[in-house]
C-alpha cells in the first residue's frame, strides 16, 4: 500500500529559515501514514511533503527531490524495509535526519537499535490499535512532534547565527583545543560565557550518565573508548527509551564493548566495574543499606515528560554518594538532568558534558553547560579519556 509523493516544494538549498520543516512519512500502512500526516500537518512549523509506502520509494524521492529535512521511517515494509533504506537515504542526503518508527516488539526493538547505530537520529514507538491509533493523541503525538521539530531545526542555522556557529564548531574553541587547557578546567564547545567549575579533588565512587536523542550512538562510542576493567567504579545510565528497547540496548552494549551491562533490578547491590541501565518506564535511583548501595526502581510520575528520567537518578546519587560522583551528560533533547546536576554540584561532585558540535541535539548537555554546572565540555571522543583520568586519579 503506497501513496505517491505530495506536491513538490523548493529544494532544501533554497529554503529560508521561516519555511516549515519538511517531513517524509514512510510506512506500508495507509492508516499509519494518514495518522502521522495529520499530526505533523497540524503544526504550523511542520509540513509533510511526501508520503510513501516502502523504502525504495523513499530513496527515489530523496534522490530526485532533495526537499526533505526529516524522515519518519517504518521498520518492516515490503520491497525495501527501513533498515535497508536507511544507509541509502543518508547517502543520498548526508544531512538528513531519520526517526525510526516501530511497534514495541523484541524484533523491532532489535532492528531499531541497529538503525540507531547505523545513523538514525532517534525513534518513536508506534501506538497499537488498543491505544486508539486513529486519535493520534497523547504521548505518541507529543514525542513525534517534539523530535521532528528538534531534529528538523538542526538542518538549518537559527536566525542570527552563522552555519558554523549553529553546528557548534567555532574557530575560537578549535584554537583552545589545540592549546594546553588549564589543569582544572577544559572547554571544547560553543558556549563559554557561563564559565566552568573546578572538578572535585576526590576520586569518584560512582559514574552516572544521562542521555536521550542520539544517546545510543554516543554510549557505544564512549564505552568503546573505555576498555573493560579500565576503571573500577560502577556506572549508572539513564537513557530515554521505552521498555523492551532498554533490554536490547543493554545486550548490545555488553556484546560490542565488553562491559557487563544489565538493566537495573530492584534491590540489586551496586558492584564495582558493572554498568546498570535504567529499564524503560521505570525511574532508577540509588539507596543506601548500611555500607551497601543498591538499585531502586519506581514508577513515580514522569519528570521532564520522561520515565526513566535522569533527574531522579542524579538526586539520589547526590544523597547517597555526596561529592564522590562524576556525571557525564550526553546528547539529548530537553533539559532533563539539569536539576539533578545542580544537586550533584551542590554536594561537591563533578559534571561534564558533550559539546554541541558532536551532539545530535545539544539540549541536555547544553542545559548543564550554559547553567555553569560543568567542569568540562568536550567532544564525544574526548569524554572517555577524561572519565578515565578522573576515575583513576590519586587521592582518597
Amino acid at each position: 500500500m503506497t501513496i505517491g509523493t505530495r506536491s513538490r516544494v523548493a529544494s532544501h538549498a533554497n529554503a529560508g529559515e521561516g519555511d516549515p520543516i519538511r517531513v517524509m512519512v514512510v510506512d506500508d500502512s495507509a492508516v499509519v501514514r494518514g495518522l502521522i500526516t495529520r499530526i505533523v500537518d497540524a503544526e504550523p512549523d511542520l509540513k509533510v511533503v511526501a508520503s510513501v509506502g516502502n523504502g525504495e520509494r523513499a530513496v527515489n524521492h530523496v534522490v530526485r527531490e532533495r526537499d526533505v529535512d526529516v524522515v519518519i521511517l517504518d521498520v518492516e515494509m515490503p520491497v525495501m524495509d527501513g533498515l535497508t533504506a536507511l544507509p541509502k537515504l543518508m547517502q543520498a542526503d548526508p544531512g538528513l535526519k531519520v526517526i525510526m518508527a516501530s511497534t514495541l516488539t523484541v524484533k523491532n526493538a532489535e532492528i531499531s537499535i541497529r538503525a540507531l547505530q547505523a545513523g538514525a537520529a532517534d525513534y518513536v514507538p508506534k501506538p497499537s490499535a488498543s491505544q486508539e491509533i486513529a486519535g493520534g493523541s497523547g504521548e505518541f503525538k507529543r514525542d513525534l512532534v517534539a523530535k521532528t521539530r528538534t531534529l528538523g531545526a538542526t538542518r538549518r542555522p537559527r536566525p542570527g547565527r552563522s552555519e558554523t556557529t549553529a553546528k557548534g564548531a567555532t574557530a575560537t574553541f578549535s584554537a583552545q583545543r589545540a592549546a594546553s587547557p588549564p589543569a582544572s578546567t577544559e572547554f571544547r564547545g560553543s558556549v563559554a560565557a557561563s564559565g566552568l567549575r573546578s572538578p572535585s579533588k576526590t576520586r569518584p565512587d560512582v559514574i552516572a550518565i544521562g542521555s536521550s536523542t542520539g544517546g545510543p550512538q554516543a554510549l557505544f562510542e564512549l564505552f568503546r573508548g573505555l576498555p573493560p576493567k579500565s576503571i573500577e567504579q560502577p556506572i549508572l545510565i539513564t537513557q530515554h527509551m521505552p521498555a523492551t528497547f532498554t533490554a536490547i540496548l543493554a545486550e548490545h552494549l555488553s556484546r560490542q564493548t565488553g562491559w557487563r551491562c544489565t538493566e537495573g533490578k530492584p534491590g540489586e547491590p551496586i558492584s564495582p566495574g558493572c554498568v546498570y541501565l535504567a529499564p524503560g518506564d521505570w525511574h532508577m535511583t540509588v539507596r543506601a543499606e548500611g555500607t551497601q548501595r543498591v538499585i531502586q526502581l519506581d514508577q513515580g510520575p514522569q519528570e521532564n515528560f520522561c520515565r526513566p528520567a535522569v533527574d531522579p537518578m542524579l538526586r539520589s546519587i547526590a544523597r547517597v554518594y555526596g561529592g564522590r560522583a562524576l556525571v557525564v551528560m550526553l546528547t539529548g533533547m530537553g533539559a532533563d538532568g539539569q536539576k539533578g546536576s545542580e544537586a550533584i554540584v551542590a554536594a561537591g561532585g563533578t559534571v561534564v558534558a558533550q559539546d554541541e558540535a558532536s551532539s545530535v541535539v545539544w539540549g541536555m548537555p547544553g542545559a548543564v553547560a550554559t547553567a555553569g554546572l560543568c567542569a568540562a565540555v568536550l567532544p564525544l571522543p574526548d569524554l572517555a579519556p577524561y572519565v578515565e583520568k578522573m576515575a583513576r586519579r590519586p587521592g582518597s
